[in-house]
C-alpha cells in the first residue's frame, strides 16, 4: 500500500508491504538513474543480517558505509566519518543516499543528507518497527552528550520504502520498542483504535498481517500531522507525547541503556498522570494502561534506577522547553492532545506519584 505525505517542502510516498523492496526500487528507477553515485548507509547488525536481501533487490550500483549499531551511530564522530566517506567517494549534489536500518541509522543518514553540500536526496528504507515513526516526517538528528537529538534538521526523504519482510528477524525487545510509538499514535488520535490495541495480550506475538496494518495506521496519523505542520510549530508537537520524561530517563540511562520506545512508554504513563490534572484522564484509565504495558514487558522498573534530581537536567534540556519552562504534550481525552506548561515543582510531585503507583501495580 502507498501512503502519501504532503509536506510543505514536497510530497513523497511511503510504500509499505511484504516483499516490496525490489518492486519499489524499480518504481524509483528514474531517481537512481539521475544519481551519479548511490551510497547505502547502514549499521553492522543490519548489514550482517539483511545484506543478502538488499543485494537481491537492488537494481543499481552502490557503495556501502557500515556504521556502529545503536545510538553510537548518532555520534559526532560517526557523523564526521560518514561525511569523510562521502568526500572520499567524490559524491556530489547529484548523489543519492539510502538509509538502510533502524531509527538511529535513519536519523544520522537524514542529517548527513541534509548537510552534505547543503543537501542531497535520500531514501529511507527502515528495518525496524520503531522506524515506522522516525523514517516519516523529515526529522533528522545526531546526539550530543548533553542531550538527545539536539543537533539536526527538518529534511524530507524522497521516499520511504517499508518492506515488512525486514522485520522478521527483530528481537522481541525491538518489537516492543517500536510498538510503543504505535500506541502513542493511537493515544493522540483515536480512542477506539487504542482500545483495540489494549486488547492485545502479547505484542511480541502479533501476526505479521496485523502488525503491518497497525504500522500503516500509525504512519497515516503521522502523515496527517506533518502535512499540517512540517517543522513543529504547532500540532506536530503532539507527536512528542511521552517523550519529555521518557527522553530524560533514556538519557540518564546512557544512550542505548534503555531502548527509545521503552523510554517513550515510561513517559506516556507520566503524561497520563499529568493529564489527570490538566485533562479528563482518570486514575482508573492510567492504572489500566500501566498494567497493560507492564504485562507486555515494558521495563518500568527503570524509573526507580534514577532519582528525580538525576532527571532534572535532562528535563530542562528538552527541546520543547521554552524560556526555562517545561512543556508537556498531554491529553484532554484520548484523541485530544494539547500542550501544557508545567512548573518543575509539579513535575517533581507527579514523579513521586508515579513511583508510588509503580510500587502498587508492579508488586
Amino acid at each position: 500500500m502507498n501512503i502519501s505525505v504532503r509536506a510543505a517542502s514536497h510530497q513523497y510516498e511511503v510504500v509499505i508491504g511484504k516483499n516490496i523492496l525490489a518492486n519499489a526500487f524499480t518504481t524509483y528507477k528514474p531517481l537512481f538513474d539521475k544519481a551519479d553515485k548511490v551510497i547505502v548507509l547502514t549499521d553492522e547488525h543490519v548489514w550482517q543480517s539483511q545484506q543478502a536481501y538488499f543485494s537481491a533487490c537492488a537494481t543499481f550500483d552502490y557503495n556501502v558505509f557500515v556504521m556502529p549499531a545503536g545510538e553510537s551511530c548518532k555520534s559526532f564522530h560517526n557523523y564526521e566519518a560518514t561525511q569523510t566517506f562521502l568526500l572520499e567517494q567524490k559524491c556530489t549534489r547529484k548523489s543519492l543516499i539510502i538509509a538502510f536500518g533502524g531509527g538511529a541509522v535513519g536519523d544520522l543518514a537524514g542529517f548527513v543528507a541534509a548537510t552534505y553540500m547543503r543537501g542531497v536526496p535520500f531514501i529511507q528504507v527502515p528495518t525496524t518497527i520503531l522506524a515506522h515513526d522516525s523514517a516519516v516526517g523529515g526529522k533528522t538528528a545526531i546526539n550530543h552528550p548533553l542531550g538527545k537529538n539536539m543537533i539536526g534538521a527538518f529534511y524530507q526523504p524522497q521516499a520511504v520504502l517499508y518492506d515488512t519482510t525486514l522485520l522478521n528477524s527483530l528481537p522481541e525487545r525491538e518489537v516492543l520498542s517500536g510498538f510503543a510509538e504505535v500506541i502513542k499514535h493511537a493515544l493522540i488520535s483515536d480512542e477506539k483504535w487504542l482500545n483495540e490495541l489494549m486488547q492485545i495480550v502479547s505484542i511480541k506475538s502479533l501476526p505479521e498481517e496485523s502488525l503491518a496494518q497497525y504500522l500503516a495506521e500509525g504512519i497515516r496519523v503521522k502523515a496527517r500531522i506533518v502535512e499540517q505542520d512540517e517543522t513543529e510549530q504547532s500540532v506536530r508537537k503532539y507527536l512528542n507525547l511521552g517523550h519529555t520524561y521518557g527522553h530524560a530517563v533514556e538519557a540518564a540511562a546512557g544512550y542505548g541503556g534503555i531502548a527509545h520506545g521503552e523510554a517513550v512508554m515510561i513517559g506516556l504513563v507520566y503524561c497520563l498522570l499529568l493529564s489527570e490534572r490538566y485533562g479528563n484522564i482518570t486514575r482508573d484509565f492510567t492504572t489500566k494502561f500501566l498494567q497493560y504495558a507492564a504485562s507486555n514487558g515494558y521495563p518500568f522498573a527503570a524509573v526507580n534506577d534514577y532519582s528525580f534530581d538525576e532527571l532534572i537536567d535532562y528535563l530542562l534540556k528538552d527541546k520543547k522547553a521554552e524560556y526555562g519552562e517545561l512543556q508537556f504534550v498531554l491529553l484532554k481525552e484520548v484523541g485530544e492532545p494539547f500542550v501544557q506548561k508545567v512548573e518543575l515543582a509539579e513535575c517533581r510531585e507527579i514523579d513521586a506519584i508515579y513511583r508510588t503507583l509503580l510500587a502498587e501495580v508492579l508488586i
